[in-house]
């Protein structure tokens, strides 16, 4: 968590992680290459990159799209979605790479422009099977570099978080457009099942993760079993661990409910960096981390502590025989609440 922006800095984290993602890279082209080489001896050396890059940056399109659901089933993965911009950055480079070695060899050497060659080259729009497959991979990468040049938190600063969101969720049809390209482009140029297989294979991959994840979060929302209105039951307090959180989805509230010296406070789950789920972190030297990036809140207020400006809205709490109630009507962001203390269980009349 840093107060002003800065060029990004590689700690030894950084430094271990993009070792072995350059690593995995070198040794993917290297293997590629080879087997390449072996089955298509009089191959070019565009088409090698071509195809190689291609691969690659779809495969790496399927691991940025799998961090985040693997994050929230398995906490273990965390350390991937913390690095996952940089992931998606170098991703973008390749499919960089691929974009501009493909319109070159495919597209610039008539007398038409490259880019206008992409769109009319092809004219049979109106067909399934012979759909110009190459604009498919054409916004694709468009949507690809965008949210590559805006991952910094500059972008994310000035734009808002919702709408830097909302922006980077276009991943997802980036992914849509992809994976109708590679159909097409198998159908129409490659024809081969192995490789409508694996593409399956990974969709199927993708979808599965997700909807796990999706389940989990789905089964965190509550009933309205309630005490006294509007007050809902959440868990018993025993439930809670030192320093963590309860994470529940009462309505469209999104809530953690924190335990943490012998106090309950209760604050919107969402972060304000990117709306990583707090309530997976933990209370450090007195503050809720996002496990994500590492942004900060005062438990009883959702304030960011000086000199940080970031804030989240804070929810009532009650301590009931034992139960944890929590009002999801909620306060506005940086509003103080006073927590409610362990020691003093109100019994039900």
């Amino acid at each position: 968590m840093g107060h002003q922006y800065q060029v990004v800095s590689w700690n030894r984290q950084k430094r271990i992680y993009d070792g072995v993602v350059l690593t995995g890279i070198l040794l993917f082209f290297g293997a590629f290459t080879l087997l390449q080489l072996k089955l298509h001896p009089e191959i070019t050396f565009e088409t090698l990159i071509i195809r190689a890059t291609a691969v690659l940056a779809f495969l790496m399109l399927h691991i940025i799209l799998c961090i985040g659901p693997l994050a929230r089933l398995d906490k273990r993965f965390l350390p991937l979605l913390y690095n996952r911009r940089h992931l998606g950055v170098i991703m973008s480079l390749i499919a960089l790479t691929h974009g501009v070695f493909s319109i070159y060899q495919f597209h610039a050497l008539g007398n038409v422009n490259p880019i206008l060659s992409v769109f009319i080259s092809n004219p049979n729009y109106n067909s399934i099977g012979l759909f110009p497959f190459q604009i498919l991979g054409f916004f694709a990468l468009i949507i690809i570099l965008i949210m590559a040049s805006t991952s910094h938190d500059f972008w994310l600063h000035n734009l808002s978080p919702k709408v830097w969101k909302s922006l980077h969720m276009m991943v997802y049809l980036a992914y849509f457009l992809l994976v109708g390209h590679v159909i097409l482009g198998v159908l129409q140029m490659e024809q081969s099942p192995y490789l409508i297989g694996l593409l399956a294979l990974g969709a199927g991959i993708v979808t599965s993760l997700q909807w796990s994840a999706g389940s989990k979060k789905r089964n965190q929302e509550i009933g309205k079993e309630q005490v006294q209105d509007p007050f809902v039951k959440v868990c018993r307090v025993d439930d809670i661990a030192e320093n963590r959180a309860k994470t529940v989805l009462i309505g469209k509230e999104n809530i953690a409910v924190f335990k943490y010296d012998q106090k309950l406070s209760a604050v919107n789950n969402l972060c304000r960096h990117q709306n990583g789920p707090l309530g997976e972190g933990k209370i450090l030297d007195g503050c809720i981390t996002c496990p994500w990036h590492g942004y900060q809140y005062l438990p009883h207020n959702g304030q960011s502590p000086p000199p940080f400006t970031e804030k989240v809205e804070t929810y009532d709490v009650k301590l009931i025989d034992g139960w944890v109630y929590v009002n999801p009507t909620p306060y506005a962001e940086g509003t103080p609440v006073e927590p409610c203390p362990i020691h003093s269980i109100i019994a039900r009349n």
